[in-house]
């Protein structure tokens, strides 16, 4: 009699995607920012012969099998599927069919009965990846051969482990797990004997027992590993190992965990549940070694535990005064790699790091910058300071993997240590050739950010890159695009860079619509660097992207899709394609404008600026405080211009207002050069009202010599060497002397005879670091600007910041010569 046993699984049915026979998949573990490995798939088209039983191979992908969860994307670096939580987590969770029955499996939990599920399976389903041996064997005559393959190689559980090899550190050995420190090996013919005892001694089998074949079993030879897991004889010890959990002293618990690290049990089964459990109820009553030991064993495990995490974290809150060197980098590693841990605790972590920063190698402190920057959770700039002068000496010495952990910190700290950033262009372009495509990234990365631009480095990253784009992830994409068109920086080979970075954009656009937020970051930089991809940049304003990006994203990307669609629509005429359509334009505008409300038209330069230009010109209807340009996100002063250089009213909010109309009448005093310059004379301090008299400057500030324009220090006219004194009257009638004559003031007409002047009150975060290099987004917005025919005139901060503190006078003088010479320049 034949027997069927059926078993529902929980959740839902979940789609993996198939492969067509003619597809050849070459395939590269590389890893990802959250210590896990993916896999780098190179696919082309070709004839794969059938087996000799006439059956095309079937390409076995071990993740797809994995558990699925669904889970909102944050807007930090945890977009990509973390395999650790998964829903095979849960103690009752089941994988793979069991057909196999004991005499009492009716009385045990569900738990235990899943224990003996991956045993009975074929041997491929219980692990994380195909041994050599069985792996499917593609042909790859036709393969093109990957250039940096060494350069790629990166193991997501040893690298970020360096810091615990350091022989100087022997206390690293008894906090964590090392795969190389094997005892002395078991036979093969002892690990067999071992498991038929466990079919003899079955339940009565002790924990100490237990605990001994565990040890001993874990010290079996690598390519019996499989085997082991395979034998059903080895899911009947671990059923039985689960029994009297809470019988096993912390040193035999401990041994098992070390166990099934070194036979790497699968994380997701479900019988960690129940050790995470017994490991949470002893936290209180381990030594720290010991509850550092198995969280790393955990994390080695690749086994998520939030909760052991969460008490772990709670004890060490209590005893954290009590914590050695070695102790504190491991706990900071361990918390890097949950990624979050409470504030309190991190601030009682940072000033233990303080204490001990001078007895920190150059490794721990890249293990340091890590673990805060993945918790994020910065360090103080006191703090940064000091780590960027202790790199600074010692960065010939250093790691690429410890210094880009460096770089990840002064980027999320936004901490400008300069003598770092120019050790750093010395360094880098020397190394780069011989850094992973994700190190590479990450330093473009941190150089954008921190709006650092030494063209060294990114002439090496845009050496280096076209030959790695094979391995670029589509944010390693997205990020070096970025970086690039941030800093408005275009390296010699420009041409070649951009070009293979765009093909390769095209060969992901499967993975780009995964993560639709790389894909328009992408598109940004290009557009920054006047790189307009017609057909990428079509596809991103399509309908099905567009709901992609706009409903089914957490990223607010309706501002990056505005800014694209504007630029295409002005800087490429040609362009007959999709675009954005009116109520979501609309929509983006009126968030942003309440943004500028709320930020950038009240800040004190850019409001002094606009009533000292409304003073000038005759009233607020001639000046305009707005977004020209909506979608380049930021304001700026409007003015027009007769071809007789007096203002035109353009500010529609304030036209026809009576107290504007009947505030500013021309009072019939004739201004000419002469008079102007005797008034605005500097050096004769006598013809100052005391009103107005020039404040001192403190000691040490520098006087910017473009602050005052050198036509206002000519040799004073005889005609009024007897002094005029200034007064608020009069310097009101000065700015008057351009304005219109007193008539009904209309609204404002388009004209085309007029001079359209978008004036810009910039700051520091435009331009790059110590210079006047200026950023991309406000170097797009500037010739934006001028191909819709507007005059861009700057109020640069290193002129008008000065200037603030200055006279009234000075500063109308400043504007005036600003403004009006602009024009005169294009005049000829």
């Amino acid at each position: 009699m034949a027997t069927v046993i059926c078993r529902r699984l929980r959740g839902g049915v979940y789609r993996t995607s198939t492969f067509s026979a003619a597809v050849k998949l070459a395939h590269k573990k590389l890893p990802n920012d959250h210590g896990n490995a993916y896999t780098l798939h190179i696919l082309e088209n070709e004839h794969v012969e059938p087996d000799r039983n006439g059956l095309n191979p079937t390409l076995y992908n071990p993740g797809a099998y994995a558990g699925l969860k669904k889970y909102n994307r944050s807007a930090t670096e945890s977009y990509e599927v973390n395999t650790l939580h998964s829903d095979y987590t849960r103690s009752n969770a089941k994988q793979i069919q069991n057909t196999y029955s004991i005499m009492s499996s009716r009385s045990l939990s569900s738990a235990k009965n899943n224990i003996l599920d991956f045993a009975f399976s074929s041997p491929v389903t219980s692990q994380a990846r195909l041994p050599d041996n069985t792996k499917p064997q593609l042909k790859n005559e036709a393969e093109p051969k990957l250039d940096g393959y060494e350069a790629e190689i990166y193991s997501t559980k040893e690298d970020p482990r360096r810091f615990q090899q350091d022989r100087d550190r022997p206390e690293y050995k008894s906090l964590c797990y090392s795969n190389s420190t094997q005892n002395v090996c078991t036979s093969v013919e002892e690990g067999q004997h071992l498991l038929k005892q466990v079919t003899f001694l079955k339940s009565s089998l002790t924990p100490g027992v237990i605990a001994d074949y565990f040890d001993k079993l874990g010290h079996l030879p690598d390519d019996q590993m499989e085997s082991v897991r395979a034998d059903t004889k080895f899911a009947m010890l671990c059923r039985y190992s689960i029994e009297n959990l809470q019988q096993y002293s912390h040193a035999e618990l401990i041994g098992i965990l070390k166990a099934f690290v070194r036979l790497e049990i699968p994380a997701t089964h479900s019988m960690f549940s129940v050790y995470e459990v017994e490991f949470c109820r002893r936290v209180w009553n381990m030594s720290t070694n010991d509850l550092l030991l198995v969280a790393d064993m955990w994390r080695y495990l690749g086994r998520s535990v939030p909760r052991y995490l969460e008490i772990l974290y709670s004890y060490m809150e209590l005893r954290w005064k009590d914590l050695n060197l070695p102790q504190l980098i491991q706990l900071i590693y361990i918390i890097g790699e949950g990624r979050k841990a409470p504030r309190e605790l991190m601030q009682k972590l940072e000033s233990m790091v303080l204490r001990h920063l001078d007895s920190l190698n150059l490794e721990e402190i890249g293990a340091v910058c890590l673990g805060f920057f993945k918790s994020h959770n910065g360090l103080s700039e006191h703090l940064m300071r000091k780590i960027g002068d202790k790199v600074s000496d010692g960065m010939d010495d250093i790691s690429n993997y410890a210094l880009v952990n460096v770089l990840k910190m002064f980027r999320f700290t936004h901490v400008d240590h300069l003598v770092f950033l120019k050790r750093l262009g010395q360094i880098a372009p020397g190394r780069i050739p011989s850094m992973g495509s994700q190190g590479i990234m990450h330093i473009a990365l941190s150089c954008a950010a921190l709006h650092y631009l030494d063209e060294n480095v990114m002439n090496a990253v845009a050496a280096t890159i076209p030959d790695r784009v094979a391995y670029c992830r589509s944010k390693d994409l997205a990020k070096l695009l970025w970086s690039f068109g941030a800093l408005n920086y275009q390296p010699p080979n420009a041409d070649q860079f951009y070009a293979t970075l765009t093909s390769q954009i095209r060969n992901k656009l499967g993975e780009f619509e995964k993560f639709p937020e790389h894909f328009l970051t992408c598109l940004l930089g290009l557009v920054f660097a006047k790189y307009y991809p017609l057909d990428l940049i079509e596809f991103a304003l399509s309908e099905k992207f567009v709901k992609l990006a706009t409903k089914e994203s957490l990223f607010e990307l309706k501002k990056d899709l505005f800014t694209l669609d504007g630029s295409v629509e002005i800087e490429c005429p040609e362009y007959t394609g999709n675009h954005l359509s009116m109520e979501l334009r609309q929509e983006v505008t009126e968030m942003l404008q309440s943004f500028s409300r709320q930020d950038i038209c009240i800040k004190p330069e850019v409001l002094e600026a606009a009533t000292l230009i409304e003073s000038m010109l005759g009233g607020p209807q001639y000046v305009k405080n707005h977004m020209i340009l909506p979608h380049t996100r930021s304001n700026d002063l409007e003015v027009h211009l007769d071809v007789g250089e007096k203002p035109i009213p353009i500010n529609v909010d304030t036209v026809g207002s009576p107290s504007v109309s009947s505030e500013l009448k021309p009072m019939g005093i004739q201004i000419t050069e002469d008079l102007l310059d005797q008034l605005l004379d500097s050096n004769r301090k006598t013809v100052l009202h005391k009103d107005v008299e020039k404040p001192k400057l403190e000691t040490g500030q520098r006087r910017v010599a473009s602050s005052v324009p050198k036509d206002y220090t000519k040799l004073l006219n005889p005609d009024f060497s007897s002094g005029v004194p200034i007064t608020d009257n009069l310097i009101s009638m000065l700015a008057m002397s351009r304005a219109l004559p007193e008539k009904p003031l209309c609204k404002p007409k388009a004209r085309a005879d007029a001079f359209k002047l978008a004036i810009q009150v910039s700051n520091r975060n435009h331009y790059c670091y110590a210079s006047r290099h200026l950023l991309g987004l406000h170097n797009l917005k500037r010739r934006q600007l001028q191909k819709l025919g507007y005059v861009v005139v700057e109020l640069p901060y290193w002129e008008w910041f000065p200037l603030l503190k200055r006279t009234r006078s000075e500063k109308l003088a400043y504007l005036h010569q600003k403004i009006f010479s602009s024009v005169d320049y294009l005049r000829g």
